[in-house]
């Protein structure tokens, strides 16, 4: 089955140069600026989302990640999320990601070793799978789970889609309504028998079409990156930036009804999503993030429930806009009112469960 996914070598170029500039290029000086002493840092966390990469002088590795996790905050894990990074160089296109899973395997190896620091990085690995293949698409995810048995939990394909095409600025391009086609689902389909689970990457307008697979997928854990990519501030739609968020809300709570997907509460950092923090003179205070954000972050939380939403850096992305540290201190304002219970799952607990994490010497 030929794949339906094109890598994007022409076409938009110009614009996915600009958003790699943003996401990959390191701002440390300017991040500095801002230092905050640490929030609550006896609260254990689970970071749900980060990425590892080397891109031109773009370096963000082991070292780099436990810098920012042993900080302060008191990160126990995390999930490491594919990125495109260190693929097979002499594999096919189909096969060529397991070279990601090899490398965080590798990186997980690392940081549990006596050596390195108390954060469990990558604990587990969620990496990618071109389903549009259909059935085919079983050797990638056979060999994902051969080279790393003990961490492999899923696959993120980037799915995002929109009408305009200055946001369609990924590593492929992708079709519209892709979740709908049946290829798609055939390769979908092969997740739930492996107990693999699927992180999805949309803009908020097809968080609908993301319901519909979930229905049609129950058994099929479906985790969504982002708070669901609300595009409200963003190019075409800050015209109608209310109607946006309000799409954006009703969506979501039709998508809370489906009991097998969580969300990621996070990746509001990234500039594309318009709120701005990227472009001031000095870094925002986690009391300025926790008013821009708090709104998404809050709504997630009351329309799914703390058990199924976790917090995540989205780092490096996300430090386009605040530091690592600042991110987490907003994250512990925005839920500041919840109870012990109601926290502990939304920093911890439901990554855990969710990524199926044994964390038992977490436990306090």
């Amino acid at each position: 089955m030929p794949s339906k996914l094109i890598p994007r070598t022409s076409g938009n170029e110009a614009a996915r140069s600009r958003v790699v500039a943003s996401h990959h290029g390191d701002n440390a000086r300017w991040r500095a600026l801002r230092r905050e002493e640490i929030l609550e840092p006896d609260l254990p966390i689970v970071d749900a989302h980060h990425h590892l990469w080397r891109r031109g002088r773009s370096r963000y590795l082991l070292d780099e990640y436990l810098a920012e996790a042993e900080g302060g905050h008191d990160i126990r894990a995390s999930v490491y999320v594919e990125c495109g990074s260190f693929y097979r160089a002499r594999a096919d296109a189909l096969m060529a990601p397991v070279g990601e899973v090899e490398f965080a395997n590798g990186i997980a190896a690392m940081a549990a070793s006596v050596d390195a620091g108390s954060t469990r990085v990558a604990a587990a690995i969620v990496g990618t799978a071109d389903l549009s293949v259909g059935a085919e698409a079983a050797r990638v995810l056979d060999a994902q789970m051969a080279v790393a048995p003990d961490r492999f939990r899923g696959i993120r394909l980037i799915v995002k889609w929109d009408a305009d095409e200055q946001l369609n600025n990924g590593r492929y391009v992708i079709p519209r309504s892709l979740m709908q086609d049946r290829d798609f689902r055939a390769g979908f389909a092969l997740l739930a028998p492996r107990r693999l689970s699927f992180d999805a990457m949309v803009y908020h307008p097809q968080i609908l079409e993301l319901t519909d697979l979930a229905r049609a997928y129950p058994d099929t854990t479906i985790v969504l990156n982002h708070v669901g990519g609300p595009l409200a501030g963003t190019r075409t739609y800050i015209a109608r930036k209310h109607e946006a968020y309000a799409d954006w809300r009703a969506a979501m709570v039709e998508l809370a009804r489906c009991p097998n997907v969580y969300v990621k509460l996070g990746g509001l950092g990234m500039p594309y999503l318009g709120f701005g923090f990227e472009a001031r003179g000095a870094p925002a205070s986690s009391e300025e993030l926790a008013q821009a954000w708090g709104p998404y972050i809050e709504f997630c939380i009351e329309a799914f429930g703390p058990a199924r939403c976790m917090f995540e850096s989205n780092f490096p992305p996300d430090r386009a806009s605040a530091d690592f540290h600042v991110i987490w201190n907003a994250f512990k304002r925005i839920t500041s009112r919840y109870g012990a219970q109601e926290r502990r799952a939304l920093f911890h607990d439901t990554a855990a469960d969710a990524y199926r994490l044994d964390l038992a010497a977490d436990q306090e």
